[in-house]
């Protein structure tokens, strides 16, 4: 779900803007007092996803706790509900290209704070709940060679698929720390990467998560916390989450009796966490979707769901930007 604010909004209907003025940072690295550098990092399509030193690669497993961690959870209640499964059209495919895919113009609806195109975006690319969902029709395109990532928001094919618009659109290349500048979104409202955060069919059969997840939650405030760089919320509510706080599943929470699948992405949780990357539905966390979803057994994601909201707890990564 999106919200950029009316005074967006009416900037946009007179149809100029001028971009956000963009705040140069290093805050795609860690904090370095709790830094732990990998040697390795998740490869995707043959590409590195981010540094070893990337926010999305870093053990957060003895980070402090956020001082007001409690009222943060608090102000999320529920359970843990996997947004994803053996349906294809539930969960976010992604779509890996090769260096040669031809790329083809792409107009958006928040063009200021978008990547023009043109994009490498296949005639037969994946869509977030199928070719006919009216849904947030995530386009994620990860190309080979280049290994930059192309995501687009509420993604919709313009004459014959030579064209495509969208509501927003975001491109990160992989080999860099670098954040989108302070005040933009992405695909994403907070203005994260999508494809970084899924749960993946292969790391859960290979054994290991080794990255943050996402998930969404039904109330947050207005501000964020790098690697976010946008907000989607009007209120000042402190006890909200912002976007990006990142939350680890409690080092005492009990997972010797989940099966298999389970185990493994509660062990992502504790070790790497999740970030708030979006408003929806509370502790709602997403996996890949589209072809490769058959892979998943529903009933062992199904037991997930019996994890509550507050055998959670969040850490302290950053201050919060407004």
């Amino acid at each position: 779900m999106r919200w950029f604010g009316t005074a967006l909004a009416g900037i946009l209907a007179f149809g100029s803007c001028s971009s956000p003025t963009a705040v140069p940072t290093t805050a795609g690295r860690a904090p370095e007092p709790q830094r732990r550098v990998r040697s390795s990092v998740p490869v995707v399509g043959g590409c590195t996803i981010f540094p070893p030193d990337n926010w999305w690669n870093t053990d957060i497993s003895g980070y402090p706790l956020d001082p007001r961690s409690d009222r943060y959870i608090q102000s999320m209640p529920g359970n843990l509900h996997p947004d994803f499964g053996h349906n294809s059209d539930y969960g976010i495919p992604f779509n890996i290209v090769p260096s040669s895919q031809k790329r083809v113009p792409v107009s958006f609806d928040y063009y200021t704070q978008s990547d023009p195109g043109p994009y490498p975006i296949p005639r037969n690319a994946q869509i977030e709940g199928g070719r006919h969902s009216n849904g947030d029709r995530h386009v994620l395109i990860l190309q080979r060679g280049a290994c930059k990532l192309f995501e687009m928001w509420r993604a919709f094919p313009k004459h014959d698929y030579r064209k495509w618009h969208a509501g927003s659109g975001a491109i990160f290349p992989l080999d860099t720390d670098k954040l989108r500048p302070n005040g933009w979104t992405s695909a994403d409202a907070a203005g994260l990467p999508i494809l970084p955060a899924l749960i993946r069919c292969d790391e859960v059969a290979a054994g290991e998560i080794d990255h943050a997840l996402r998930f969404t939650v039904e109330r947050t405030q207005a501000g964020y916390i790098h690697p976010a760089t946008h907000y989607a919320s009007d209120s000042r509510n402190r006890d909200l989450p912002p976007m990006g706080l990142r939350v680890r599943l409690k080092a005492s929470f009990d997972i010797s009796k989940f099966n298999r699948t389970a185990k493994i992405i509660l062990t992502a949780m504790k070790t790497y966490g999740m970030f708030v990357a979006d408003n929806g539905s509370n502790w709602y966390f997403q996996g890949q979707g589209g072809s490769a979803a058959k892979c998943w057994n529903d009933d062992d994601l199904d037991a997930l769901k019996s994890v509550p909201g507050t055998s959670f707890e969040v850490v302290k990564t950053g201050r919060i930007l407004r």
